[in-house]
């Protein structure tokens, strides 16, 4: 442990996925259930995953995205489960971190599926 960090109760947090989701992906809920400050949260996301919680949060709600997609989840149900209000905002997000539509993945799903099915 560096010794610039104190020891906080967010060393002890191994299940941030999930934290993450309950906190709808947002800083600010995210320490408040950690019971830290935004501040104490971004310096230990800085020094343990080298990237702001903003960042990280984003990433891992890309991913989570691109799971229910290619469960067959459609684009306005993924939005709608990854806590986006409308399903615009969630694809422009998701092709601006991915750099493809979240239709091109649903869709490769499908057809991954639909050859799996023939070949059977």
């Amino acid at each position: 442990m560096d010794a610039k960090l104190k020891k906080t109760p967010l060393h002890n947090i191994y299940d941030w996925p999930y934290r993450a989701q309950q906190a709808n992906w947002c800083v600010s809920t995210l320490a408040k259930s950690c019971g830290v400050s935004v501040r104490t949260l971004e310096r230990y996301f800085l020094h343990t995953f080298n990237q702001s919680p903003k960042n990280w949060l984003t990433a891992h709600r890309q991913k989570r995205a691109a799971e229910l997609l290619h469960d067959h989840t459609t684009v306005k149900e993924t939005a709608s489960l990854i806590g986006y209000t409308h399903p615009s905002t969630f694809t422009r997000e998701f092709k601006k971190q991915t750099g493809q539509c979240p239709s091109i993945l649903t869709k490769l799903s499908t057809q991954t599926c639909s050859k799996a099915r023939n070949v059977a």
